[in-house]
């Protein structure tokens, strides 16, 4: 289990209570490595997605490379310990990192913004992130209502907090922006407009749509949650895109489609029905974990001081994915909701 220390209670001039705190609270939240999902930590070869699109994560969380002859844009960096791996996959595939210009969140969540923080360092790229976590961001941890406890991360500084609609560009790359609150409230999918085989095609880079955790009924920290996610699925459902690519490679089938690439074959990862497809599941899934909120109040948990809340991480075996029913959270000291 991963746990966070509450600070203690000290009485006044009791110097034993004082030395007994201070030895047994760390001064933020670690993650206990041996409970976070093996392949959330292990490397693979970077490889080609779509167009100039390249997958650099690694097994279990996925971070993106959006490359140019002259600049790069990297969206997501996994965790935290797993920033030199993400640097090397992109240095592997012949990008320099000082040719990494923005890093880009989806949200904010230790598992896939943990190694921004030490990225941005060796990079010194500017940060965009939607304005509804850009305090999360700044803080280093997830804050809200939720039934576990949050896991922190290094803060990064948000360079550009984006709103619906906002764009990124960096040379010929331009990345816009769609909020997709809900999840957290500056939940935001990337789309992204690339050439393939003489062809222009669609790419959506989908922020999380699972309640993962997310208190649904009484939840004062974020009390837009429900409309925010119905919202979201409103507007996923109008949306079109030729591929999708998700934060958590096994929703959108990554490595699945990547196995089944042959010369001369059309690329497995266009797939135009695939968004509907991933909106409607999750969807369903939402609708369900609400009516079960609606007959019985989960019991919340929240980081005190912050602004607005959001949910943690969730980590997704493939059969559960494709139901989006099922899902288990990093973080908690007791079962998170299944």
């Amino acid at each position: 289990m991963i746990r966070q220390f509450q600070p203690c209670a000290v009485a006044p001039l009791v110097l034993t209570l004082l030395l007994t705190c201070a030895a047994t609270r760390p001064a933020s939240p670690a993650p206990n490595t041996t409970d976070i999902p093996p392949e959330w930590r292990k490397p693979v070869k970077p490889f080609r997605i779509v167009g100039d699109v390249y997958y650099v994560g690694s097994e279990g969380l996925a971070a993106y490379l959006i490359r140019s002859p002259q600049s790069a844009v990297l969206l997501d960096g996994t965790l935290a310990e797993n920033a030199p791996m993400v640097e090397r996959n992109i240095q592997a595939l012949g990008v320099p990192l000082h040719d990494v210009k923005f890093l880009l969140s989806d949200h904010a969540h230790h598992d896939h913004v943990g190694a921004l923080a030490q990225i941005q360092r060796d990079t010194g790229a500017s940060v965009a992130a939607g304005a509804g976590d850009q305090w999360a961001l700044e803080h280093g941890r997830s804050p809200g209502e939720v039934t576990y406890r949050p896991v922190g991360y290094p803060p990064v500084k948000v360079d550009r907090p984006v709103r619906d609609g906002d764009t990124v560009k960096v040379g010929p790359i331009v990345m816009t922006a769609h909020i997709t609150a809900g999840h957290t409230p500056g939940c935001t999918s990337w789309s992204l407009d690339v050439p393939d085989g003489g062809h222009p095609v669609s790419v959506l880079f989908l922020c999380s749509l699972t309640v993962a955790g997310n208190v649904l009924v009484g939840n004062t920290a974020y009390p837009n949650i429900v409309a925010d996610y119905r919202a979201t699925f409103r507007k996923l459902s109008a949306m079109k895109a030729d591929v999708v690519l998700s934060s958590h490679p096994e929703i959108t089938d990554v490595f699945g489609r990547e196995a089944k690439r042959r010369p001369g074959q059309p690329n497995p990862f266009i797939d135009p029905s695939l968004l509907q497809t991933v909106v409607t599941k999750a969807r369903a899934a939402f609708e369900a974990s609400l009516a079960k909120a609606q007959g019985g109040q989960s019991r919340p948990r929240s980081n005190k001081g912050s602004p607005v809340g959001q949910a943690g991480d969730y980590k997704f075996s493939r059969s559960q994915a494709a139901a989006f029913t099922t899902t288990l959270a990093l973080g908690s000291t007791g079962a998170p909701p299944r």
